[in-house]
């Protein structure tokens, strides 16, 4: 286990690497200027060769990039363009509303995508199957944004049940996760929850299926072995195939929904990628996608140890 867990780790070193190149290239060879969206357009020649100079933007992009990755590795990404003030603090901020949404609907998604996707392979062939297959396919293909609208006009704007938009009563700082936080919480949660739910279900399915069809659960069965213990084989087969699907789409929760949070107007990374791409604030665009190609990198290394607790042959391979 020990020597599979190091050789997990190990990979993540040229990949963490790889992602910040690509970070830092891709944002570089993008059209336009970065410090146009802050300087007007009479701005003095002197004046804007000052402030490229402050950025490092008349350096050679190795150079930018050698200086940008050593103080990233230290933990300083930077001063936002747009508003002069951390990147490491705003990214710290909206990470932490981005991973409570991401939490939330994973613990929606995945738990109903779970049950969902169990009692559709367990029956399958049964209208049962059929319902769950019909929401499982309407969980993947409903648009986000469209989907988030229509749950604020029906319950904040026609029920008045729950709030439309912002982060919480007191802002993205008050975090006190009680009812008041929460019902902030929920029609952002339940939006972003659906095409995970979705992919869940169809997944949790077809392994079960596989797994009822295969030898040893009618050998189970014929012994007179009980449904529970049944289920309890087929659950440790299904897993580690179904956490890793679960790993990835934690992922690209963890990673927030531009167009969920810029709908609901919660302050998390995505709405914050919004705010940088319309201000083009490189630094903090570099800053963020970085942030949230090490979490998934991180998150894929967490589930690649738990399937190899899980289902030991996997540390053979």
């Amino acid at each position: 286990m020990y020597a599979y867990a190091l050789t997990r780790l190990l990979h993540i070193i040229p990949v963490a690497l790889g992602v910040s190149i690509f970070c830092f290239l891709l944002l570089h060879i993008a059209p336009g200027d970065p410090l146009a969206a802050i300087l007007p357009s009479d701005a003095p020649a002197e004046f804007q060769a000052q402030m490229r100079t402050l950025y490092g933007f008349d350096r050679p992009l190795v150079v930018q990039y050698g200086l940008w990755a050593s103080r990233a590795i230290q933990g300083d990404l930077g001063l936002s363009i747009a508003t002069d003030r951390s990147v490491t603090g705003e990214i710290t901020s909206a990470a932490i509303n981005s991973i409570i949404l991401a939490i939330a609907a994973a613990v929606i998604g995945f738990t109903f995508g779970s049950i969902l996707g169990f009692i559709a392979g367990f029956l399958r062939g049964s209208w049962v199957d059929r319902v769950a297959s019909i929401i499982s396919i309407l969980g993947v293909s409903v648009p986000h944004s469209w989907l988030g609208m229509v749950l604020v006009l029906i319950f904040s704007v026609t029920l008045g049940w729950l709030p439309a938009t912002g982060g919480g009563p007191g802002g993205s700082a008050g975090r006190a996760f009680d009812w008041a936080y929460m019902r902030y919480l929920l029609l952002p949660a339940i939006t972003m929850s659906v095409i995970p739910m979705g992919i869940i279900a169809r997944t949790v399915r077809s392994l079960v299926s596989d797994v009822m069809a295969q030898d040893f659960v009618q050998t189970l069965a014929a012994k007179g072995m009980t449904t529970r213990h049944i289920v309890r084989h087929v659950i440790r087969n299904a897993a580690p195939t179904a956490l890793s699907v679960m790993g990835l789409q934690l992922g690209y929760l963890l990673g927030g929904s531009i167009l969920i949070e810029t709908v609901f107007s919660w302050p998390g990374t995505g709405l914050l990628l919004n705010s940088a791409i319309f201000t083009r604030d490189l630094p903090l665009l570099q800053g963020t996608i970085l942030v949230l190609s090490i979490f998934f990198v991180l998150l894929n290394l967490i589930v690649d140890l738990l399937q190899g607790a899980i289902d030991p042959r996997i540390l053979r391979t």
